[in-house]
């Protein structure tokens, strides 16, 4: 038997196949179409061309791992979060869709605060009114595209419309439901008091799932198009973040993970809706049932990285080796804390703690005697350090950390590791394999087919541990250090940098 898990991602869409043992059996990945920015700050992508390359990864799959497709006995969904589908009466797509990264609502966003409060949105929804968010998208349309709006009759999330392509279901999880602004987190409901105030109808949104819920099954048209056999159930599955979490085995309270993608994100299960007043971080339902996740989010994480190395290139490549690789052997020739050199990794504005779209990044306290690898280092540093805020929010909020686990490309560079060691001051761990969260959905596919009897089991028999780093208690003082003046770093650059 077989379990396969699709991720429907920004750059393209993922498939996976897992026996019941959790082992990678194949994965495949075929790119989208970049996506469309019709004005500064927009950014909108075709539904169809996410069908598109999920139907030719899931084809790859099947031929790579040499598998009768009856085998298959469980599929699981996950994807980029926020975005908003939009779709008529017959389930056709009404115009591109808007998603997480665009930046057009901040007057939607800046309604929605000022007529239902800030503080009463954080009680309905557990987070605050952001630009990336799914409702102020919904509300734009329905201001500036009327035309297109009347039409609308359904609203789905990305990887929702592939769910809707395979199996005819208009569905979706608790966990990708969290991040409209139109979720009772708490109750894991949608909020009936947001509709109210925003007069969207309850059946525009589709039903919603616990993340190993049965949503449907595979239909003939979906079973010809992607060689899947008819009748396969489907699982609500997962947004990106809750399914990766799943697939990292981030699913008890006290669990957190440290993923260093192109953001970072700080993850950590709980087993309440554990809520900041100030919004810093987002509360969402994990895709464990009865549980919760809260998550701050660093916008240029391994961006800050990719962008040093776009713009100002590597040492002579003599033997082929990855140019990453070559920027961290550089940096390790320097000492913890980069001689006094502060990185701000406010490329992209800033999430976690700012809250600030307009936030700029600064590399501060350069001197003479700096080089190309006292840069490096402290690009490591400064992301480990915007890292680090949503580990102090979480200390606020007495969410417990006590086992941290590393992902993304932070998790393979040895430098990198030790520097979050020493910059959390706690030991971090590494995974034998992280597949990212098709193999979350996988599993979640497994546990809804009877696989495993729970989430828990899943995770505790799929994913392992390959290693563990321990802070130097020395230098993870002096980084303590480092990062109170860290700190001081966003109000200094917000009275220079911009008004």
């Amino acid at each position: 038997m077989a379990l396969l898990g699709i991720d429907v991602g920004t750059g393209g869409s993922r498939a996976i196949l897992i026996n019941e043992q959790g082992k990678v059996l194949a994965s495949a990945t075929e790119n989208h179409e970049p996506f469309a920015s019709p004005k500064t700050g927009w950014a909108e992508q075709a539904p169809e061309d996410w069908w598109r390359a999920s139907q030719i990864a899931i084809r790859s799959v099947l031929k790579q791992g040499a598998l009768d497709p009856d085998t298959v006995t469980g599929i699981g969904l996950s994807g980029q979060m926020h975005g908003a589908v939009l779709l008529d009466a017959s389930g056709s797509v009404v115009r591109p869709a808007i998603i997480w990264c665009d930046q057009r609502t901040q007057t939607q966003c800046q309604w929605l605060t000022d007529t239902i409060g800030t503080a009463r949105l954080i009680e309905l929804t557990s987070n605050p009114a952001l630009t990336g968010f799914t409702l102020p998208k919904l509300l734009w349309v329905r201001e500036h595209e009327p035309n297109e709006w009347t039409q609308v009759k359904r609203v789905l999330l990305p990887k929702d419309y592939v769910r809707l392509r395979l199996t005819g279901a208009y569905a979706t999880d608790v966990a990708d439901a969290s991040g409209t602004l139109l979720f009772d987190v708490s109750s894991r409901r949608w909020s009936p008091e947001i509709l109210d105030a925003t007069g969207l109808p309850l059946d525009h949104l589709p039903s919603v799932f616990e993340g190993p819920d049965v949503t449907g099954a595979i239909t003939a048209d979906a079973a010809s198009a992607t060689g899947l056999p008819v009748k396969t159930p489907v699982v609500a599955g997962g947004g990106d973040q809750a399914a990766g979490a799943v697939g990292m085995g981030i699913v008890q309270p006290g669990a957190v993970s440290a993923t260093i993608g192109t953001s970072g994100v700080v993850f950590a299960a709980t087993d309440r809706p554990a809520l900041d007043p100030e919004g810093r971080v987002h509360t969402f339902c994990h895709a464990v049932p009865n549980r919760w996740h809260v998550m701050g989010v660093t916008q240029a994480a391994g961006l800050s990285l990719r962008w040093f190395h776009n713009e100002f290139g590597t040492v002579k490549n003599d033997d082929d080796r990855d140019p990453y690789e070559q920027l961290c052997d550089e940096a390790a020739t320097i000492g913890a804390g980069a001689d006094d050199l502060l990185w701000a990794p406010y490329l992209m504005g800033e999430r976690t703690p700012h809250l600030d779209p307009n936030a700029r990044a600064a590399l501060v306290g350069l001197t003479v005697s700096h080089t190309r690898a006292h840069i490096v280092r402290a690009i490591l540093e400064g992301v480990a350090f915007s890292l680090r805020d949503s580990f102090t929010i979480f200390e606020e909020m007495k969410v417990p950390v006590q086992e941290i686990r590393l992902g993304g490309g932070g998790a393979r560079s040895t430098l990198w590791q030790q520097i979050q060691a020493d910059v959390y001051g706690q030991q971090v761990l590494t995974l034998t394999a992280e597949d990212g969260a098709a193999y979350g959905a996988a599993l979640l596919a497994g546990v809804g087919t009877g696989v495993w009897s729970s989430v828990d089991e899943a995770c505790n028999q799929a994913v392992t541990v390959a290693s563990r780093v321990d802070p130097d208690m020395t230098t993870a003082e002096r980084m303590t250090d480092h990062y109170i003046r860290y700190r001081s770093l966003y109000p200094a650059l917000k009275k220079v940098a911009y008004t």
